[in-house]
């Protein structure tokens, strides 16, 4: 089964997410996430809580090429989380600035192999920020942001069986 889990910054969705394979034998977990620069303590305390808490046979691979560590991943699959992969997407290709069209294709692509390797998976947990239920952006790039993770939620959640909310720890499937 493939599962896409949703919901705000620090509702219980990570958690939620490793809990749906606490009884999974193989685990790859992908994280495409990285502090900008690389020197931000509150991000590296972040990581080490989220490798304390998960199984020691879990293993961990970091990229923003989500779509092949989903294709080459051995057992199921945990990406945690679009978020932070259509950061880096964003950060790689230089695309904050160079306008939504330009931007939206890149990312389109990217989606596309995405959805293509979730697809051939038979299980596989996938963890997005949800957007669109607070505050509108007031700079450009924060309106990008939203306006984009929000069809990569669309398309992720197409290849999905479930989708889960999670909002304030608990959980309510789409």
């Amino acid at each position: 089964m493939r599962i896409l889990v949703t919901g705000g910054v620090r509702s219980g969705k990570s958690r939620h997410a490793e809990e749906l394979l606490a009884g999974a034998g193989r685990v790859t977990y992908v994280a495409p996430g990285r502090a900008p620069d690389g020197t931000d303590p509150d991000w590296d305390d972040r990581i080490s809580r989220h490798r304390a808490r998960r199984p020691a046979h879990w293993q961990t691979t970091e990229t923003s090429d989500v779509a092949a560590a989903v294709r080459d991943a051995d057992g199921t699959v945990l990406v945690d989380c679009l978020g932070t992969w259509l950061t880096a997407v964003l950060d790689d290709n230089g695309l904050w600035d160079k306008g939504s069209r330009r931007a939206a294709d890149e990312v389109e692509a990217r989606v596309a192999a995405l959805c293509d390797a979730l697809a051939g998976r038979p299980e596989a947990v996938v963890v997005t920020n949800e957007v669109g239920l607070g505050v509108v952006p007031s700079h450009r790039s924060g309106v990008l942001f939203r306006d984009l993770l929000g069809t990569v939620n669309q398309r992720v959640a197409r290849v999905c069986d479930e989708v889960h909310l999670v909002i304030a720890g608990r959980v309510l499937t789409l």
